[in-house]
Protein backbone atom coordinates (compact mmCIF):
# COMPACT_ATOMS: atom_id res chain seq x y z
CA UNK A 1 0.00 0.00 0.00
CA UNK A 2 1.52 3.66 -1.38
CA UNK A 3 1.74 5.79 1.95
CA UNK A 4 -1.10 8.42 -0.46
CA UNK A 5 -3.47 5.66 0.03
CA UNK A 6 -2.53 4.68 3.64
CA UNK A 7 -3.09 8.33 4.64
CA UNK A 8 -6.35 8.54 2.93
CA UNK A 9 -7.80 5.59 4.58
CA UNK A 10 -6.63 7.12 7.80
CA UNK A 11 -8.21 10.18 6.84
CA UNK A 12 -11.50 8.49 6.23
CA UNK A 13 -11.34 6.40 9.52
CA UNK A 14 -11.01 9.36 11.28
CA UNK A 15 -14.39 10.70 9.64
CA UNK A 16 -15.94 7.45 10.94
CA UNK A 17 -17.01 6.06 7.72
CA UNK A 18 -17.75 2.39 7.50
CA UNK A 19 -15.10 0.15 6.24
CA UNK A 20 -17.56 -0.47 3.18
CA UNK A 21 -17.53 3.23 2.45
CA UNK A 22 -13.85 3.51 2.73
CA UNK A 23 -13.47 0.48 0.63
CA UNK A 24 -15.74 2.19 -2.31
CA UNK A 25 -14.12 5.73 -1.81
CA UNK A 26 -10.19 4.20 -1.93
CA UNK A 27 -11.22 2.12 -5.25
CA UNK A 28 -13.11 5.42 -6.96
CA UNK A 29 -9.16 7.04 -6.47
CA UNK A 30 -7.36 4.00 -7.62
CA UNK A 31 -10.35 4.04 -10.60
CA UNK A 32 -9.49 8.01 -11.33
CA UNK A 33 -5.86 6.80 -11.46
CA UNK A 34 -6.02 4.39 -13.81
CA UNK A 35 -7.78 6.52 -16.13
CA UNK A 36 -5.39 9.66 -16.02
CA UNK A 37 -2.13 6.91 -16.15
CA UNK A 38 -0.99 8.53 -12.93
CA UNK A 39 -0.53 9.14 -9.63
CA UNK A 40 -4.06 11.47 -8.49
CA UNK A 41 -1.73 13.72 -6.77
CA UNK A 42 0.11 14.30 -9.74
CA UNK A 43 -3.27 15.45 -11.71
CA UNK A 44 -4.47 18.83 -12.79
CA UNK A 45 -7.96 20.43 -11.97
CA UNK A 46 -8.43 19.47 -15.94
CA UNK A 47 -7.82 16.01 -16.15
CA UNK A 48 -10.23 15.85 -12.92
CA UNK A 49 -12.77 17.59 -14.92
CA UNK A 50 -12.17 14.94 -18.18
CA UNK A 51 -12.05 11.88 -15.78
CA UNK A 52 -15.70 13.34 -14.87
CA UNK A 53 -16.77 13.99 -18.34
CA UNK A 54 -15.63 10.30 -19.34
CA UNK A 55 -17.72 8.65 -16.45
CA UNK A 56 -20.83 10.42 -17.88
CA UNK A 57 -20.40 10.17 -21.76
CA UNK A 58 -17.98 7.11 -22.53
CA UNK A 59 -18.75 5.15 -19.38
CA UNK A 60 -22.33 5.70 -18.59
CA UNK A 61 -21.75 5.02 -15.07
CA UNK A 62 -25.18 4.82 -13.10
CA UNK A 63 -25.74 7.80 -10.71
CA UNK A 64 -25.07 6.05 -7.22
CA UNK A 65 -22.08 5.20 -9.40
CA UNK A 66 -21.05 8.79 -10.12
CA UNK A 67 -22.20 9.40 -6.42
CA UNK A 68 -19.90 7.55 -4.99
CA UNK A 69 -16.88 8.32 -7.42
CA UNK A 70 -17.91 12.08 -6.25
CA UNK A 71 -17.66 11.76 -2.84
CA UNK A 72 -14.30 9.51 -2.88
CA UNK A 73 -12.35 11.77 -4.61
CA UNK A 74 -13.58 15.23 -3.28
CA UNK A 75 -12.95 13.39 -0.44
CA UNK A 76 -9.41 12.53 -1.28
CA UNK A 77 -8.97 15.98 -2.61
CA UNK A 78 -10.10 17.89 0.19
CA UNK A 79 -9.07 15.99 3.39
CA UNK A 80 -5.65 14.08 1.96
CA UNK A 81 -4.29 16.65 -0.40
CA UNK A 82 -6.17 19.96 1.11
CA UNK A 83 -7.03 20.75 -2.14
CA UNK A 84 -9.91 22.97 -3.09
CA UNK A 85 -10.68 22.84 -6.69
CA UNK A 86 -14.22 24.46 -8.11
CA UNK A 87 -14.70 21.31 -10.38
CA UNK A 88 -15.86 19.26 -7.14
CA UNK A 89 -18.27 21.63 -6.34
CA UNK A 90 -20.35 21.38 -9.44
CA UNK A 91 -20.18 18.15 -10.26
CA UNK A 92 -23.25 16.46 -9.80
CA UNK A 93 -25.16 13.54 -11.14
CA UNK A 94 -28.30 13.87 -12.58
CA UNK A 95 -31.48 13.25 -10.58
CA UNK A 96 -33.60 9.85 -11.30
CA UNK A 97 -37.41 8.93 -11.29
CA UNK A 98 -37.27 5.26 -11.81
CA UNK A 99 -40.35 2.79 -10.71
CA UNK A 100 -39.00 0.62 -8.35
CA UNK A 101 -38.10 -3.60 -9.70
CA UNK A 102 -40.90 -5.10 -7.25
CA UNK A 103 -41.13 -9.28 -6.87
CA UNK A 104 -44.41 -10.74 -6.08
CA UNK A 105 -44.68 -13.52 -3.67
CA UNK A 106 -44.47 -16.41 -6.13
CA UNK A 107 -41.26 -15.38 -7.90
CA UNK A 108 -39.68 -14.68 -4.62
CA UNK A 109 -40.67 -18.20 -3.74
CA UNK A 110 -39.86 -19.51 -7.13
CA UNK A 111 -35.98 -17.49 -6.96
CA UNK A 112 -35.38 -18.83 -3.62
CA UNK A 113 -35.92 -22.48 -4.57
CA UNK A 114 -33.28 -22.15 -7.42
CA UNK A 115 -30.80 -20.86 -5.21
CA UNK A 116 -28.31 -24.37 -5.01
CA UNK A 117 -26.63 -23.94 -2.10
CA UNK A 118 -28.40 -23.87 1.80
CA UNK A 119 -25.60 -21.77 2.97
CA UNK A 120 -27.06 -19.21 0.06
CA UNK A 121 -30.44 -19.76 0.20
CA UNK A 122 -30.71 -19.52 4.40
CA UNK A 123 -28.91 -15.90 3.52
CA UNK A 124 -31.26 -14.68 1.29
CA UNK A 125 -34.42 -16.18 3.27
CA UNK A 126 -33.21 -13.99 6.24
CA UNK A 127 -32.82 -10.83 3.91
CA UNK A 128 -36.14 -11.50 2.47
CA UNK A 129 -37.96 -12.24 5.81
CA UNK A 130 -36.36 -9.66 7.75
CA UNK A 131 -35.91 -6.86 5.71
CA UNK A 132 -31.59 -6.97 5.96
CA UNK A 133 -29.51 -5.27 4.11
CA UNK A 134 -26.79 -7.65 2.31
CA UNK A 135 -23.84 -6.93 4.76
CA UNK A 136 -26.23 -6.87 7.67
CA UNK A 137 -27.45 -10.23 6.91
CA UNK A 138 -23.97 -11.83 6.15
CA UNK A 139 -22.45 -10.74 9.37
CA UNK A 140 -24.79 -11.70 11.93
CA UNK A 141 -22.99 -13.55 14.70
CA UNK A 142 -24.96 -15.89 16.72
CA UNK A 143 -25.82 -13.88 19.82
CA UNK A 144 -27.73 -11.39 17.24
CA UNK A 145 -30.74 -13.96 17.75
CA UNK A 146 -32.69 -13.50 20.17
CA UNK A 147 -35.54 -16.12 20.19
CA UNK A 148 -37.19 -15.29 23.13
CA UNK A 149 -38.06 -12.45 21.93
CA UNK A 150 -38.20 -13.37 18.11
CA UNK A 151 -36.20 -10.22 17.11
CA UNK A 152 -32.92 -10.21 15.41
CA UNK A 153 -30.02 -7.40 16.91
CA UNK A 154 -28.95 -5.75 13.83
CA UNK A 155 -25.04 -4.07 14.30
CA UNK A 156 -23.31 -1.38 12.91
CA UNK A 157 -26.06 -0.79 9.88
CA UNK A 158 -26.69 1.87 7.72
CA UNK A 159 -25.17 5.03 9.14
CA UNK A 160 -23.46 3.03 12.12
CA UNK A 161 -26.97 2.17 13.81
CA UNK A 162 -27.91 -0.76 15.67
CA UNK A 163 -31.79 -1.40 15.28
CA UNK A 164 -33.69 -4.98 16.05
CA UNK A 165 -35.83 -6.37 13.71
CA UNK A 166 -38.89 -8.64 14.02
CA UNK A 167 -37.44 -12.44 13.24
CA UNK A 168 -40.95 -14.65 12.04
CA UNK A 169 -40.48 -17.88 13.45
CA UNK A 170 -40.31 -19.91 10.69
CA UNK A 171 -37.00 -17.98 9.81
CA UNK A 172 -35.91 -18.68 13.07
CA UNK A 173 -36.70 -22.81 12.36
CA UNK A 174 -34.90 -22.37 9.12
CA UNK A 175 -31.47 -20.52 10.73
CA UNK A 176 -31.31 -23.60 13.51
CA UNK A 177 -31.41 -26.23 10.61
CA UNK A 178 -28.60 -24.39 8.73
CA UNK A 179 -27.07 -23.67 11.98
CA UNK A 180 -26.68 -27.23 12.83
CA UNK A 181 -25.01 -28.20 9.25
CA UNK A 182 -22.04 -26.37 10.94
CA UNK A 183 -22.26 -25.32 14.41
CA UNK A 184 -19.81 -22.43 14.14
CA UNK A 185 -19.38 -20.29 17.49
CA UNK A 186 -19.60 -16.86 15.89
CA UNK A 187 -21.25 -16.79 12.77
CA UNK A 188 -24.14 -17.22 11.68
CA UNK A 189 -23.12 -17.57 7.91
CA UNK A 190 -19.57 -18.24 8.15
CA UNK A 191 -17.07 -18.01 4.96
CA UNK A 192 -16.60 -22.21 3.17
CA UNK A 193 -13.02 -21.52 2.04
CA UNK A 194 -11.91 -22.31 -0.73
CA UNK A 195 -12.35 -25.98 -0.25
CA UNK A 196 -16.37 -25.22 0.63
CA UNK A 197 -14.93 -27.22 4.13
CA UNK A 198 -13.87 -25.55 7.80
CA UNK A 199 -17.23 -24.07 8.60
CA UNK A 200 -17.07 -24.60 11.91
CA UNK A 201 -14.05 -23.29 12.49
CA UNK A 202 -14.35 -20.29 9.95
CA UNK A 203 -13.04 -16.70 11.39
CA UNK A 204 -15.18 -14.21 8.56
CA UNK A 205 -18.19 -14.19 7.67
CA UNK A 206 -19.63 -15.48 3.75
CA UNK A 207 -18.70 -12.78 1.18
CA UNK A 208 -21.12 -10.38 -0.24
CA UNK A 209 -20.13 -10.73 -3.95
CA UNK A 210 -20.53 -14.60 -3.43
CA UNK A 211 -24.25 -14.15 -2.13
CA UNK A 212 -24.49 -11.77 -4.81
CA UNK A 213 -23.40 -13.84 -7.61
CA UNK A 214 -25.82 -16.65 -6.32
CA UNK A 215 -28.93 -14.45 -6.36
CA UNK A 216 -27.69 -13.64 -9.77
CA UNK A 217 -27.56 -17.55 -10.62
CA UNK A 218 -30.64 -18.00 -9.48
CA UNK A 219 -32.62 -15.00 -10.55
CA UNK A 220 -30.95 -16.48 -14.45
CA UNK A 221 -32.11 -19.82 -13.58
CA UNK A 222 -35.60 -19.23 -12.80
CA UNK A 223 -36.74 -17.67 -16.09
CA UNK A 224 -38.27 -13.97 -13.74
CA UNK A 225 -37.07 -11.72 -16.68
CA UNK A 226 -36.66 -8.48 -14.17
CA UNK A 227 -33.21 -6.75 -13.83
CA UNK A 228 -33.74 -7.58 -10.12
CA UNK A 229 -30.71 -7.34 -7.00
CA UNK A 230 -30.41 -8.38 -3.39
CA UNK A 231 -31.54 -5.34 -2.69
CA UNK A 232 -34.87 -5.99 -4.74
Amino acid sequence: MTPLRQRMLEDLQLRGLSERTQEMYVRAVRQLAEHCHKSPDQMTEEELRDSFLSLKHVQHASRSASTIALCGITCFYEYTLKREWTTLTFVRPPQEHKLPVILSLEEVHTLLQCVRLPRYRACLTTIYACGLRLQESTHLRIPDIDSARMLIHVRCGKGAKDRSVPLPHQTLEGLRQYWKTHRNPVWLFPAPGRSGDGLSTASTPIPRNSVQDAFRAALKASGIHKHASVHT
